[in-house]
């Protein structure tokens, strides 16, 4: 019988583990120093929302601003819970809890001022008419708003009319859709070409199990994201240099 050690083949997204470490450990090294924030950033990354509302009372009994700790430790956290997501570290459960309770200081921190949080944008997410999986569309919704922006989520088996129309009435820097089954990923070039018509042209980041890059590169606004923390990396680069949907492609499709 062969001696296989599992350790030379734990590889996700081509990043290896060069050391064995829990979550925890890994976590434990990207915390930032601050005695202040650490334990909010542990609490967002351990999901434990209780936890996450007394550090942010504590930062703000000693004289922190309850809107800067929203940039300065929820999303700090968040971005360590990103990090670990991105290299496989963690899964998608552990996301959900940590944006749910980075939602949950959010709104903390909302009642403890009047100023209203900036956002970095505004993003339209939605699945494929007919297609009622969602759990692709959550975790991209969570992770753009973990990481600062406004999303307006339309659900599942949204029909491509109304898609169109939270489009013209929101204005978003990006629209998104997932597709977990071939017969509904169709929907996007509708929405594409609908959009197209209305001299609408914002990036249409793509993606879900039925989406591939090849189809996607088939409509004029599509951008193919292979994984849910591609929003992200999409919405950042659009935040900060434009809409300009052909250097998107560069960055984000494989060659």
């Amino acid at each position: 019988m062969i001696d296989i050690n599992p350790s030379g083949i734990l590889v996700r997204y081509n990043v290896k583990m060069e050391k064995k470490m829990t979550p925890e450990e890994a976590a434990e090294e990207l915390y930032p120093k601050d005695p202040t924030i650490y334990p909010i950033a542990k609490a967002i990354f351990e999901g434990e929302e209780d936890d996450v509302v007394e550090g942010l009372e504590k930062a703000i009994g000693s004289g922190k601003d309850p809107i800067s700790l929203i940039n300065g430790a929820l999303m700090v956290g968040m971005g360590v819970v990103s990090r670990l997501y991105d290299e496989g570290v963690i899964f998608l459960p552990n996301v959900m809890l940590s944006a749910d309770a980075m939602q949950a200081g959010i709104e903390f921190c909302k009642t403890k001022t009047s100023k209203v949080p900036e956002s970095k944008g505004k993003v339209v997410c939605h699945v494929a008419e007919g297609d009622v999986h969602d759990i692709g569309k959550n975790i991209v919704a969570a992770l753009l708003r973990a990481n600062g922006y406004d999303v307006v989520d339309l659900g599942r088996d949204v029909p491509v009319d109304e898609v169109i129309a939270a489009v013209e009435k929101e204005r978003p820097l990006m629209l998104t859709g997932t597709a977990l089954m071939t017969t509904t990923m169709y929907a996007f070039k509708e929405i594409n070409d609908k959009l197209l018509k209305k001299g609408i042209k914002i990036p249409f980041a793509c993606g879900g199990g039925a989406v591939n890059q090849d189809f996607v590169s088939q409509y004029e606004l599509g951008v193919y994201g292979e994984e849910a923390s591609d929003a992200v990396k999409i919405a950042d680069f659009i935040k900060e240099n434009g809409n300009d949907i052909a250097k998107l492609r560069g960055i984000f499709h494989k060659h």
